[in-house]
């Protein structure tokens, strides 16, 4: 791997030196961004937890009977010429203890969530290298880039984030291939021994408002996942979405987990759209799934949720309900059960 990555130095050295000769100095001003947000979440079961926890095991919201919050995100970006760099960093429970569901937080008040630089070598050929957000799945750790504010099994037990370099090449508008290198584990800025970790992305619009990507990571010492992604904005009204996919653990750990989530969506008017998610997952025989039921059990879930848009700011009320083959939830005496469900409505303000 350390002849891979010298070889890819060279060339990239090579390329960035000759690309530089018929470069015209082209800036673009500094740009900010960012959202904050805040929910109350209440569990039907009264579930509340010293650790942290929450009896619906996915990522973030899970304080009890409380106002609370999410995080504040801030995310500065600049392109000049061909090169380009991004950086995003978050304040708040959303934002901490990501690479373990329900852990609280690390210590930290922040967490870096994007730290890269980009070269575009042609118009057509980009590279990026740094810590980036994964391109594993539909949900992202921001709310302003999900339709729903709880989050699926999928999502929680996918990666985060990844370390490492890529390539993209836009073949058109319609086809795409990203292919990389990346840190052996998920979600740290530092490798444990080696980058080792093989990454691709196969992007199509097969027609207009239709997107897929078929994604994979591999590496022997954290396992290999097979994402789908696709979207497809059918009318001005209706959107359905999908994610579906399958890892495999490596073999001292054994296992892992397999699912699919659809995502449809209605907009009833201008200001409100109505959505439902209904997500199937299943953790595999001889293993585990960090969020999820026991080695050959399933979930089922459902979400309803609406989005109510004025401006920048959307409230999104919040009905979910989550069923499993076996007792792994609580019930309102403290009891084990079958099956969860919530109720939560956030403020999210993008800017």
């Amino acid at each position: 791997m350390n002849k891979v990555l010298l070889s890819a130095a060279l060339i990239l050295s090579a390329a960035f030196a000759k690309a530089q000769d018929t470069t015209k100095t082209v800036e673009t001003p500094l740009t900010i961004s960012g959202s904050v947000d805040t929910y109350f979440k209440y569990d039907f079961s009264r579930f509340r937890n010293a650790a942290g926890s929450s009896n619906i095991p996915t990522s973030f919201a899970t304080d009890q009977n409380s106002v609370s919050l999410g995080m504040i995100d801030l995310a500065v970006k600049k392109k000049v010429s061909r090169t380009s760099f991004v950086g995003e960093i978050s304040f708040g429970p959303r934002g901490e203890g990501q690479s373990i569901p329900n852990a609280g937080t690390n210590g930290q008040s922040f967490h870096i969530q994007n730290l890269y630089v980009g070269y575009d070598v042609t118009d057509k050929l980009n590279l990026t290298a740094g810590y980036i957000a994964t391109f594993v799945g539909y949900e992202v750790i921001s709310p302003v880039g999900n339709f729903n504010y709880s989050t699926s099994y999928l999502f929680t037990n996918g990666p985060f984030q990844n370390a490492g370099l890529k390539a993209t090449y836009a073949f058109n508008s319609k086809v795409s291939l990203m292919a990389g290198i990346f840190n052996d584990t998920w979600n740290n800025y530092q490798s444990n021994r080696d980058v080792s970790t093989f990454g691709a992305q196969l992007f199509v619009s097969p027609v207009n408002g239709w997107t897929a990507y078929l994604n994979v990571l591999s590496v022997k010492t954290s396992g290999t996942i097979f994402d789908l992604t696709t979207a497809y904005q059918i009318t001005n009204a209706f959107k359905l979405g999908l994610n579906g996919a399958t890892f495999s653990a490596p073999d001292a750990v054994g296992g892992g987990f397999e699912g699919v989530a659809l995502y449809p969506q209605l907009a009833v008017s201008k200001e409100v759209t109505l959505g439902l998610r209904g997500e199937y997952f299943k953790t595999k025989n001889g293993g585990f799934a960090p969020a999820g039921p026991a080695a050959g059990q399933s979930i089922k879930a459902y979400t309803l949720t609406a989005n109510v848009k004025a401006g920048p700011l959307t409230l999104i009320p919040e009905v979910r309900l989550d069923k499993g083959k076996q007792m792994q939830f609580v019930n309102s005496n403290g009891g084990p059960a079958k099956t969860a469900s919530q109720f939560l409505i956030a403020a999210v303000y993008a800017f």
